[in-house]
């Protein structure tokens, strides 16, 4: 016997009406948060960054593939792993599909690690994506926008966790990526957008953490499930990359 509130459908009805009412508010909301991300005011990039791609080096501009808007999302995979973060890698999962409606409406796409070229065309054949994936190792890209940081840097923010005792999650995402904690903390995944204006490269917007959640196209799903999310306290831990369920 279920220990869920049980109603009857007139119950039911009842109580999705009041629902409603505030799921409408949100996306009022959500249309009202979109428009003030598009009014941020924009800054023009003037450091020239060169990207190691499947077709060479190119500069920022180059990667807008002759669109206004270029969107980047900086997927954890540093010079140090061995495999890409599986939770950047389930977002890449979703996102790989909408390429081309993003083309269509005058977006690129494109995904930004530091981990050398040779390395992220391996992981991507092995995940069957199609997306640009370029390399940032031979600049300060990820470090000008606050994505990366040295070891030396990251080693230094967990010595105080070492002391406290590593959050079981750290550790668990360091061992699937074959890493140890620092060098897993040395990346984060953050979401940036540019756009290309008369010449000009600014950036508009950047998001990370829960901000990064649109892009993950099975939580909103869940979201509607009966059980939701069903995670233990904002814990990942569940996620595997999408060959890998089978082996659970």
């Amino acid at each position: 016997m279920t220990d869920h509130k049980v109603g009857t459908r007139e119950e039911w009805l009842a109580a999705r009406e009041e629902l409603l009412v505030r799921e409408k508010e949100l996306t009022r909301v959500g249309d009202e948060l979109a428009r003030q991300r598009r009014e941020l005011p924009w800054v023009p990039i003037d450091k020239e960054y060169q990207f190691d791609t499947d077709d060479g080096r190119k500069t920022l501009a180059e990667l807008f593939d002759g669109r206004s808007q270029l969107l980047v999302y900086h997927f954890m995979f540093g010079p140090s792993y061995e495999l890409g973060c599986p939770v950047c890698s389930s977002s890449a999962d979703s996102v790989n599909g909408v390429i081309a409606h993003l083309n269509a409406r005058d977006a690129t796409m494109v995904y930004i690690s530091r981990a050398p070229l040779e390395t992220l065309q391996a992981y991507k054949r092995r995940m069957g994506w199609s997306f640009p994936w370029v390399s940032s190792g031979n600049t300060d890209f990820n470090f000008d926008f606050n994505v990366s940081q040295t070891e030396e840097q990251a080693r230094e923010a967990v010595r105080p966790m070492v002391e406290a005792g590593i959050p079981p999650v750290l550790a668990h995402m360091a061992q699937t990526t074959g890493t140890d904690v620092a060098g897993y903390l040395s990346e984060a995944p953050v979401f940036n957008t540019f756009v290309l204006d008369d010449g000009t490269v600014y950036h508009t917007y950047s998001t990370t953490a829960r901000g990064l959640e649109f892009l993950m196209g099975y939580y909103p799903i869940l979201d509607r499930a009966p059980r939701g999310r069903d995670e233990a306290e904002a814990s990942p831990v569940w996620i595997r990359r999408h060959d890998e369920y089978e082996h659970e």
